[in-house]
This record gives structure tokens, sequence and C-alpha cells, in this order.
């Protein structure tokens, strides 16, 4: 089964959503298998981190900006080159295991989308665009 899920994501961060992929499970009905959860762009990732203390995706967001910094040397012409390095390193999905109708999560874990292009407030602003970025994360029920 397959659940489709909006969400504006207007500027860099990492956005939760767990209760999105749990929901996908509840609806789904199954107790015991997985859930793949996937984001069909090249400047956005899916991740499973720390979900108790908002400083940690403050630090997520510094150490990919130090790690993937955006370099002058770039061509790509949307000046994003940065962006799509972060997710080909975050990568585009995570699968998680569902144990008797429940996501097996770590206690402190939890579901993130990332959006790591930082043009995309740029590009919000702009007035032939809408004001609201749009992305999307696929969940795959089995």
């Amino acid at each position: 089964m397959l659940y489709e899920y909006t969400l504006s994501a207007q500027r860099e961060d990492f956005y939760s959503i767990t209760p999105q992929v749990r929901e996908a499970v509840a609806k789904s009905g199954i107790t015991d298998g997985i859930v793949v959860v996937f984001c069909p762009h090249t400047t956005a990732g899916i991740a499973i981190n720390e979900n108790a203390d908002p400083d940690v995706v403050h630090d997520l967001l510094i150490g990919l900006n130090k790690a993937f910094p955006d370099r002058a040397e770039f061509r790509h012409g949307e000046g994003n080159s940065a962006a799509h390095l972060k997710a080909s390193a975050m990568g585009s999905s995570a699968t998680i295991i569902i144990a008797k109708g429940k996501l097996l999560l770590g206690t402190w874990q939890g579901i993130y989308f990332a959006e790591i292009d930082a043009t995309v407030s740029q590009r919000c602003a702009m007035p032939h665009k809408t004001a609201l970025y749009k992305r999307f994360c696929l969940c795959a029920v089995a």
C-alpha cells in the first residue's frame, strides 16, 4: 500500500514526519512487516535521528553545511550543488520495521524529512511561485 503526504518546507530544516508514518502504518492494518519512507527529490532526504532534543537538528544542519559547503567552482546553474551533495550523502529513503502494529524505533528516534536546499526560501520569495514550497513523502507499507 502506498500513502502520499505533503508538507510545506519553506527553509532548510529537518521536519518530523513520524506522525504521518505512524498514520500510514495504522491505516494499512499491517501488524508485522516494514515501511519504506521515500522522498522523490534530489535536494532533500529522509533521516532517522534523535527527536527529544531540538539542538540535535540544529547541530545536524551545522554539520551538513560544514561538511558540504557551497563552492565557487560548482557549475550547476541553480546554485544548489551543496544541497545535492548533502542529499546524496543522506539518502532518499529509510526502512523501518513494524512489529505488533508499531514502528520499531528507539526511545529517542524520530523520522525526519530533511529539506537541505538553502535556496528554497529564495525560490519561495519569487512572486510567480507559490508561497509555500511543497514536498511530499511516500510511505509504502508491506
